[in-house]
């Protein structure tokens, strides 16, 4: 049996869940459970609408909720708190869930599939491991500068200065420090390993994902991208997004608009996103593209498109249209489920 007219906000938290229960716009409940007994909750409760707000844990919790026979759906956490009455508590959360979930026409978030979960952690280890990397780099190297020793290619990059320091026995180093300085480098190194062996479980789950490889085929798309792609579009029957623009549009790929009184102001890209690392990968990939089609004949269509507007509107500005073309073509790629071909030119 289905709890028809009944609507249930579920504000998840790091320990405990606040669940309220409203039927015909009145509040039946509003009780805090752990998460054992919300997983009981869930498959002990006849059919009815769940509201997640979209955070930690929430495709876990959807996709239990869907298990259990629910209609469960996740909602934009910035909503929520647009919508939410009085001071932040979860009481209040958990009514404001509900409460948004009633808006007109509002845009209610699909979630992710285990598959994409597991594809977003290694990519968030990987993103770590990179920072890891950098942040090591440039410690070692302003270390290493405090005794005049400069780090530069002729010398063996950073290697070659930490192995010169290590290897002369004059240099007045005490035995602690080179022991000290041994570890970073060696810490360093296995961050650059891990970093490698990411790239390879990325690599094999593209090579078993027949979305990210079809996706490969794009202009400015490599592994990192298709994957990127994959889990910013979802599958057809996950997409977040009804429209290609849409999906551009939340990126960050078109241009920021400004209308009132039947006036429309067009900005920039705009500088604050959700996702700024997902755009600046989308636009490298495409800006790789743009300087390598403008250094040779054009051989298809899109080719001619982006020397032309390289051309007019310059590079920078041709490799942002890419990327915004790429995302639009993506999405129908994996919505309606086909190859991309690149149109070529007339003989």
């Amino acid at each position: 049996s289905v709890m028809k007219n009944t609507t249930v906000g579920v504000d998840l938290a790091k320990n405990v869940i606040q669940v309220c229960v409203c039927k015909n716009t009145k509040v039946v409940s509003n009780t805090e459970l752990t998460h054992h007994e919300f997983l009981e909750w869930l498959f002990n409760t006849q059919s009815t609408t769940i509201v997640f707000e979209a955070c930690s844990t929430s495709n876990y919790w959807k996709q239990k909720a869907l298990e259990a026979g629910h209609s469960a759906h996740l909602i934009s956490a910035k909503l929520v708190s647009t919508v939410r009455q009085n001071q932040k508590t979860d009481k209040n959360d958990a009514l404001a869930i509900v409460q948004a979930s009633f808006l007109p026409d509002i845009n209610l978030i699909k979630g992710k599939t285990v598959e994409q979960q597991q594809l977003q952690v290694v990519m968030r280890l990987r993103e770590l491991a990179v920072k890891q990397k950098t942040a090591s780099s440039n410690q070692l190297k302003a270390l290493l500068l405090e005794f005049n020793i400069r780090v530069s290619t002729r010398n063996g990059g950073l290697g070659g200065a930490i192995k010169s320091v290590l290897e002369d026995a004059e240099n007045g180093f005490s035995m602690a420090f080179r022991q000290a300085l041994d570890t970073a480098w060696s810490h360093h190194l296995s961050i650059v390993k891990s970093i490698s062996t990411y790239d390879i479980c990325l690599e094999q789950s593209v090579e078993q994902n027949t979305d990210c490889k079809r996706l490969l085929k794009l202009e400015g798309v490599g592994t990192i991208n298709a994957i990127n792609l994959y889990l910013a579009l979802g599958c057809a029957d996950l997409g977040t997004f009804k429209k290609g623009k849409d999906a551009a549009a939340c990126i960050g790929l078109t241009p920021i608009q400004y209308s009132s009184g039947g006036k429309t102001k067009q900005g920039n890209i705009g500088k604050h996103v959700k996702n700024s690392l997902l755009r600046s990968q989308l636009i490298t990939g495409a800006m790789s593209v743009v300087f390598r089609v403008t250094k040779r004949d054009a051989v298809t269509k899109k080719d001619a498109w982006i020397q032309a507007l390289a051309e007019r509107r310059g590079k920078k500005c041709a490799a942002v249209a890419l990327a915004n073309k790429t995302v639009r073509t993506a999405f129908a790629m994996l919505a309606q489920d086909n190859e991309y071909k690149a149109e070529l030119l007339a003989a």
